[in-house]
C-alpha cells in the first residue's frame, strides 16, 4: 500500500509522534465479532443526543476496507442517514461483498441498532489506474494555518466581546464544552458585527488531532471521512442564524470522492459552499485541499434543517 505524500512529512515533532490519534485507537479501532461484523464504540456525542454522523460514516469505512485486498483504494463512497443513532449502545457494521471486480470492487455497509438499519453505505474501490487525462480546480489563496487562531483561541476572543449577542455567546459556550478529536483554524472568521451579513460559504484548516503517520491510505480516508462531517451542513445556515434559531438539523445523506493521496494528520483547507437551501432541506459542497494545491477529497451532503423566527430581544 502506498503512502501519502504532504509537504508536511516529516516535520512532526517527536511528542506528536508519540501521541497516538484517538480517531485511530478509539473511535475507528473496530471490533471483529465475525466476518465481516464488526462493533464500534462511541467518542464524542454532540449536545443532540444524537451519534455524530461523521463517526458511523468513518467507522463503516473502516467495515468496508477490512474486507479487500491492500492493493486497491477507496475512491468513493455513498450513503443515507435513515435513523437517528443511539448513544447509549454500540453500532454493529454488516458488510456485504456486493462485487470484487478486476478494477473496481464495491461493498455495501449496513449499520444497525436495536435490531434496525441506522444507516446504509456503497464503498467502491479501485485498482490504481494512472491516466494522462487529468485536471482540478485551484485552491483559494489563504493564510497558512499557522497564521490564524486555534479554534479555542477563536472562541475566547468572541466570548470577551462585550457586544456580542446572548443567543451567540450560548451557542459558543456549547461549542468550547465539545471533546472533538481535531483541530480547526477558521480563515477569514467574521465579527460578531458581521454575523448578520454572511454568504453561505466557510473555510478552515482542519486536521485531526494527535499522530497517525503514513501508515495506511484507507485509514486516512476514514479519518476524513470523520472529519468531513464536521460544521458541513451549517454551512447553509450562515445567511439565515441571525434571522431564524434551529429547531432540528440532521444530515439524510453524506458522499465523498477521493481523488490522491494525503495525510489526515497535517494541516488541510476545507472549502465549504451551500449552493441551495428550501423545502426544510440544505445542501452543501465541500472540497479538502493538501497544502501543496492538490484536490484530495470532494464532499456532498444534503440535511434536514428546520428553523423558527429568533425572539427579539433588545436588551440583548
Amino acid at each position: 500500500m502506498s503512502s501519502s505524500q504532504d509537504p508536511e512529512e516529516g516535520q512532526a515533532g517527536a511528542d506528536s509522534r508519540d501521541l497516538r490519534s484517538v480517531l485511530v485507537t478509539s473511535v475507528l479501532n473496530l471490533e471483529p465479532l465475525d466476518e465481516d461484523l464488526f462493533r464500534g464504540r462511541h467518542y464524542w456525542v454532540p449536545t443532540t443526543q444524537r451519534l455524530f454522523g461523521g463517526q458511523i460514516v468513518g467507522q463503516a469505512l473502516v467495515a468496508a476496507a477490512k474486507s479487500v485486498t491492500e492493493d486497491v483504494h477507496i475512491h468513493s463512497l455513498h450513503c443515507y442517514f435513515v435513523r437517528a443513532g443511539d448513544p447509549k449502545v454500540p453500532v454493529l457494521y454488516q458488510v456485504e461483498r456486493t462485487r470484487t471486480g478486476t478494477s473496481f470492487s464495491v461493498r455495501s455497509v449496513k449499520a444497525v441498532q436495536h435490531g434496525k438499519s441506522i444507516f446504509i453505505c456503497q464503498v467502491s474501490f479501485q485498482r490504481e489506474q494512472p491516466s494522462p487525462m487529468q485536471h482540478q480546480f485551484s485552491m483559494p489563496s489563504v493564510p497558512p494555518p499557522e497564521e490564524l487562531l486555534g479554534h479555542e483561541a477563536l472562541i475566547n476572543q468572541y466570548l470577551r466581546d462585550p457586544n456580542l449577542q446572548e443567543k451567540y455567546r450560548v451557542g459558543l459556550n456549547r461549542i468550547a464544552a465539545h471533546n472533538v478529536p481535531i483541530e480547526i483554524r477558521m480563515v477569514n472568521p467574521p465579527s460578531p458585527s458581521e454575523l448578520h451579513n454572511m454568504e453561505p460559504k466557510q473555510m478552515f484548516w482542519v486536521r485531526s488531532q494527535g499522530h497517525i503517520g503514513e501508515g495506511d491510505i484507507k485509514m486516512h480516508c476514514c479519518v476524513a471521512a470523520y472529519i468531513s462531517d464536521y460544521a458541513f451542513l451549517g454551512t447553509a445556515l450562515l445567511p439565515h442564524q441571525w434571522q431564524y434559531k434551529v429547531h432540528f438539523m440532521v444530515s439524510l445523506d453524506h458522499s465523498m470522492w477521493f481523488h490522491a493521496p494525503f495525510r489526515a494528520d497535517h494541516w488541510m483547507l476545507y472549502e465549504c459552499e451551500s449552493p441551495w437551501a428550501g423545502g426544510s432541506r440544505g445542501l452543501v459542497h465541500g472540497r479538502l485541499w493538501r497544502r501543496d494545491g492538490v484536490l484530495a477529497v470532494s464532499c456532498a451532503q444534503e440535511g434536514v434543517i428546520r428553523v423558527k423566527p429568533q425572539v427579539s430581544n433588545s436588551k440583548l
